[in-house]
């Protein structure tokens, strides 16, 4: 008797998903990028990006007319399928919606005299920084994997290890421009709408469709000299790493890694224009270390200081997907491996979503844990306790930023800004007896109490009280009201929490 294909295909994803991610996933994503890379390159050189524009955005807004023609009956949302996003979770709300297709990919201006770059919602870190960094030029605050988009960053949120200067993503932006639930276009900045203006981050495309964004820009140096500092205890780290966040002078780049409950790495940088070419590590390179084994060997000895080419370090966990995909390929860090198939490297995690099967979803929401929950950095030592008690997963990513007073569903809670920490959580928990909702739902508890916030990519258990407790809605319903959203769009809270997604 012949196998049943689809159990044959379930098999292979399950057991042995490695072979079907190099097979078929990283070739598939290797074309798409060249692609991508290749059709951005000629539109910005052609200069027709801001030409279509406008028949874009126009579009749109035909779209929501039509909307509102029909009768308004349902809510909208964007068309774009929910395995393309970052989150490792798919919408279910999307099917029972008005979808409004929302096709803005292409970096619109580099005003160099006025020192901003205006760009489409669908415009990645990895084609910002090619566009940028050839002209000398960069962002303030740039995640680190490729994939993340603008509009992701700012309907959601984005962070850095230079947030501790600037700020999350949405404290470098100096304008949204937006379709709102009646049709109208509107482009909002903190001096002609400031309501609207703070509202919009983290909104999750609640309040109107995202049609471009006017982002700060600086100048951009060759290298990044970065300095590793380990640590060998959990109080020595969170010392080391809250003096080296809040020193005034230097350190334009701040990150830890704790690879135990007592054993990091406390990393530093600052651009250079110049570097000893002897200690420049091209990291990026397909052939190198993932970042954070590089980061861990420093515990061995070999040098504490080197210089890594700008574009390289923004992208340094790009890669591995943080350290996600020894997960997935156990032996793609092996020199071998890295040689003969890294310049595949990675796999897209739209197209992982894509190939999941329910038992493969099932297995992946038991038996893994991705969190990224943002707390006082006077807390930072209590909350790495926490983390170890309820799921025991390291590497912890830790990353510091300035919160500020002004209003949004995040503040600092203060009058003045307040210095918090993104700890990020991404692996299978090693504590005996993990459960997912139990724990993520004690993880959250904690966060809320120290007066947290949680990242709303990740799986969300929280009640709509405690969602609105953790988020300051005040502004947010506001403008709700004000916008007659009500009707058009659900509440951040019916996109985000557990039963919405799959």
């Amino acid at each position: 008797m012949l196998p049943n294909v689809d159990l044959l295909f379930e098999h292979v994803l399950i057991n042995y998903r490695w072979l079907f991610a190099i097979c078929f996933l990283m070739p598939l994503s290797l074309g798409f990028d060249v692609f991508n890379h290749t059709r951005n390159w000629i539109v910005f050189k052609l200069s027709s990006a801001p030409k279509f524009h406008e028949k874009k955005i126009r579009d749109v807004q035909t779209q929501v007319k039509k909307w509102k023609e029909s009768g308004a009956d349902r809510q909208m949302c964007t068309a774009r399928p929910g395995w393309q996003t970052m989150s490792f979770r798919q919408p279910r709300y999307k099917s029972s919606m008005f979808k409004v297709n929302v096709n803005l990919v292409d970096v619109l201006e580099v005003n160099v005299g006025e020192q901003y770059v205006r760009v489409e919602p669908m415009v990645t870190m990895g084609q910002l920084t090619a566009t940028l960094g050839p002209l000398g030029w960069t962002i303030p605050v740039l995640p680190e994997i490729d994939d993340l988009t603008v509009g992701g960053l700012v309907m959601g949120t984005g962070i850095e290890t230079s947030s501790h200067k600037h700020g999350l993503f949405q404290h470098i932006c100096r304008a949204f421009e937006v379709v709102l639930s009646d049709g109208s276009i509107v482009r909002c900045t903190k001096e002609n709408d400031p309501d609207l203006f703070y509202s919009i981050p983290w909104s999750h495309g609640t309040l109107g469709f995202l049609l471009s964004v006017d982002i700060q820009i600086v100048p951009a140096l060759k290298y990044v000299k970065l300095e590793y500092e380990p640590v060998n205890s959990l109080k020595e780290a969170c010392e080391v790493f809250r003096r080296q966040t809040l020193k005034k002078e230097d350190n334009q780049f701040v990150e830890g890694l704790m690879f135990s409950k007592e054993r990091g790495v406390i990393m530093t940088g600052n651009m250079v224009s110049e570097a000893d070419e002897d200690l420049v590590n091209r990291i990026g390179r397909w052939y190198k270390p993932w970042f954070f084994k590089h980061v861990e060997s420093k515990f061995d000895g070999g040098p504490r200081m080197e210089y890594i080419p700008l574009r390289d370090y923004y992208h340094r966990h790009t890669r591995s997907l943080f350290w996600e995909l020894q997960d997935i390929i156990p032996f793609g860090n092996n020199p071998i491996f890295r040689l003969l198939a890294g310049w595949m490297m990675p796999p897209k995690v739209s197209l992982l979503k894509l190939t999941q099967t329910a038992a493969t979803k099932k297995l992946y929401e038991e038996n893994h844990i991705i969190q990224d929950m943002l707390v006082p950095i006077e807390h930072l030592e209590d909350s790495i306790l926490k983390f170890h008690q309820s799921v025991q997963v390291y590497p912890l990513w830790l990353c510091p930023f300035k919160l500020t007073a002004e209003p949004g569903l995040v503040n600092s809670r203060t009058s003045d800004d307040r210095m918090y920490v993104d700890i990020g959580v991404y692996g299978v928990p090693k504590v005996k007896g993990f459960k997912p909702v139990e724990s993520t739902r004690d993880i959250e508890e904690f966060v809320r109490k120290v007066n947290g916030y949680q990242m709303l990519y990740a799986d969300t258990y929280t009640t709509r009280m405690e969602f609105r407790k953790m988020f300051d809605h005040t502004l947010y319903d506001k403008v709700r009201d004000r916008l007659q959203c009500k009707i058009a769009f659900p509440e951040v809270y019916d996109k985000v929490k557990k039963t919405a997604r799959l």
